[in-house]
């Protein structure tokens, strides 16, 4: 598989050839370079310090140590939080006052996959600007290493975890009290990653003791496919229904990601974690620095902005991306934001999409609603989304289509920020060329599956 390098990192199938999988010496080139930058960034600190922490993949303990030795080679402290959510990972940037951070994780790839993902000392990732310096110093073949006094050291972060589930439950809108008494009944998918003990660790905090983790071993052996899609949720569901739980909560393995059950085992949608968080975050806002506007990408449900203008807010769309959609919502101070994926961003915490924030507010409110969880869904607006693709021809030329595609519908509500999206009243599609592959993505959403189904038909009779 090839090696993507980005502005946030690289990520790659372990071993194979330098440049084109994830080996040693790609690891090296990238650390050294992040570890140049960091130095020319703080000059007045004569030892940077890095948050380090990993996922559960098998690949992480080897590439953990492998990871902190450079780094102290090249002049770097590393903080090690050692096995540590994405999020958390993010909050510690913060809490620790460190330069960067680095997580080793590559997200929802399956078990052969492993990644940097570079942070700045917000806790954030790269900026376009400081991701393509990066790549650009990563190419250097002669680089200078410290000398031996000038060496980094290693400190170990063995609260990275409870400090960020206490900053959690120190926000107004996390209602610990209603939760608790709800004493909800849950199973946890902890997808044999680190969400197998920071999601149960999070729900005792919330006063929660009725939970069962399936998946619940630190292993990296994915027992299914990493991605929280319904079709590879079954054990789960089955779980649900046969301990009669109130809810399932399912992450993925760096729990940047977050989807739930509902009680009779039926998908609450991805989509609508964002959607709910939203619709609570809006109907309880107070004037303050954030101002009554959600953000997502184009590619998201329609259903945030409805929910968004129902509380007399505004909504905004951009690029696919989280680096796209945490800078926008700094722009427009957005007090709630993230992607259809999965992904909230709520900034009164931090700016990064966290899986337990997530789930705290959405408990939260729930909790009030005092209803199941299959009622609560039936709250917002009902859209049916379609994700398909389209492969194409190796040097096929990706402009020439989309710009079809826009002719084609010219006088309608076009967007073309990122790829191409256009709005009819009742639906959407949104095409998207692959940035690896010769291939357009084609996502359309409307009040019925079938009618979803027919946008994307349409447009790929356009383009073939």
């Amino acid at each position: 598989m090839p090696l993507i390098k980005s502005i946030s990192g690289i990520r790659g199938t372990i071993g194979g050839c330098p440049g084109e999988n994830l080996t040693p010496n790609d690891l090296l080139a990238f650390l050294s370079a992040f570890a140049r930058q960091l130095r020319q960034k703080f000059p007045e600190i004569k030892k940077p310090a890095v948050v380090l922490g990993r996922d559960g993949r098998i690949s992480g303990p080897l590439l953990h140590d492998f990871v902190r030795s450079t780094l102290c080679l090249n002049g770097i402290n590393v903080l090690d939080a050692d096995l540590a959510t994405t999020p958390t990972v993010e909050m510690a940037v913060i809490q620790e006052k460190a330069q960067g951070g680095i997580i080793l994780s590559a997200s929802h790839n399956p078990r052969q996959w492993n990644a940097l993902k570079l942070l700045n000392e917000q806790g954030e990732f790269l900026s376009a600007a400081d991701g393509q310096e990066l790549i650009s110093i990563s190419q250097d073949t002669q680089p200078l290493y410290p000398e031996l006094d000038d060496l980094g050291i290693v400190e170990a972060l063995p609260r990275a975890l409870d400090r960020h589930i206490e900053a959690i439950l120190a926000l107004k809108l996390v209602d610990r009290e209603t939760i608790a008494k709800r004493n909800f009944k849950i199973v946890v998918d902890g997808i044999n990653s680190v969400g197998a003990f920071a999601v149960p660790a999070l729900l005792k905090s919330l006063g929660l003791e009725k939970v069962e983790v399936i998946n619940a071993e630190v292993s990296g052996e994915f027992n299914h496919n990493p991605e929280p899609l319904d079709e590879h949720l079954g054990a789960i569901k089955e779980r649900v229904k046969a301990t009669g739980a109130d809810l399932g909560i399912v992450v993925d393995p760096d729990v940047d990601r977050l989807a739930f059950i509902d009680e009779n085992s039926v998908m609450f949608g991805e989509e609508y974690t964002l959607v709910a968080v939203a619709d609570y975050v809006l109907r309880d806002y107070c004037p303050c620095f954030y101002q009554k506007i959600s953000v997502s990408n184009l590619s998201s449900s329609r259903a945030l902005s409805d929910v968004t203008e129902k509380h007399g807010g505004s909504y905004c769309a951009t690029a696919v991306g989280e680096l796209n959609v945490v800078d926008k919502m700094k722009e427009l101070k957005a007090v709630i934001g993230g992607e259809g994926n999965g992904g909230v961003i709520y900034p009164e915490l931090h700016y990064g999409r966290d899986a337990l924030v997530g789930i705290a507010l959405f408990l939260s409110y729930l909790a009030q609603s005092d209803v199941p969880v299959s009622v609560f869904r039936h709250a917002f607006p009902d859209y049916k989304m379609v994700k398909n693709r389209l492969d194409l021809q190796v040097g096929a030329d990706l402009p020439a289509i989309l710009a079809r595609v826009k002719q084609a519908f010219v006088g309608e509500r076009i967007n073309d920020i990122d790829g191409v999206k256009i709005d009819w009243p009742d639906s959407w599609v949104h095409l998207r060329a692959s940035n690896t592959e010769p291939i357009i993505r084609i996502y359309a959403e409307a009040k019925t599956i079938e009618e979803a189904e027919s946008r994307v038909q349409q447009i790929k009779k356009i383009i073939v």
